[in-house]
């Protein structure tokens, strides 16, 4: 099911709806256990926002990046970069696994604001940097990351003639 919805929807906007879904349902957590004490209904809040999490990871962020790796690198170093993403991946996973409960119990209800704050750095990230790479061959890629290059090397070659024509 995963591949027919990247193959319609495009691996970028999938993504992007993934981190966002994951981002309000980490922010809806948070509110969720904040207002446990007073409000007792707020456990489903939190389950439901808990189940919703899930389902937009598997949707974005679960598979994707795993498209996306295999599509930005040539037939050489896809093995490598593939290799990499797999040793980043199960390595932030130690980490949150190993650390949750400390951060758990230094935060309390909070803990969960943590994820929403990175979650909306990744967002950033791949809204900015994350080009669409539904339908594209490698050059098509590589391209778009060469003008990106390209014009960010040239808007610094504007700036540095016209700040020698000032002085």
């Amino acid at each position: 099911l995963q591949v027919l919805l990247v193959e319609k929807a495009g691996r970028r906007s999938l993504f992007l709806a993934g981190l966002m879904g994951m981002l309000v349902s980490a922010v809806a957590m948070t509110v969720g256990l904040v207002l446990l004490s007073q409000f007792a209904w707020m456990s489903y809040v939190s389950m439901v926002a808990i189940f919703l999490f899930v389902i937009f990871f598997e949707v974005g962020p679960g598979p994707i990046p795993w498209f996306i790796v295999a599509e930005l690198f040539s037939q050489g170093p896809r093995p490598a970069a593939i290799a990499v993403a797999g040793f980043c991946n199960w390595a932030c996973n130690f980490i949150v696994g190993m650390c949750f409960q400390y951060i758990a119990d230094l935060c309390g209800p909070y803990v969960f604001a943590i994820f929403a704050a990175l979650l909306l750095l990744f967002f950033l990230f791949a809204y900015f940097k994350v080009p669409e790479t539904k339908g594209k061959s490698f050059e098509e890629i590589a391209a778009v990351f060469r003008r990106k290059k390209l014009s960010a090397k040239t808007m610094t070659e504007l700036q540095d003639l016209r700040a020698s024509e000032e002085a």
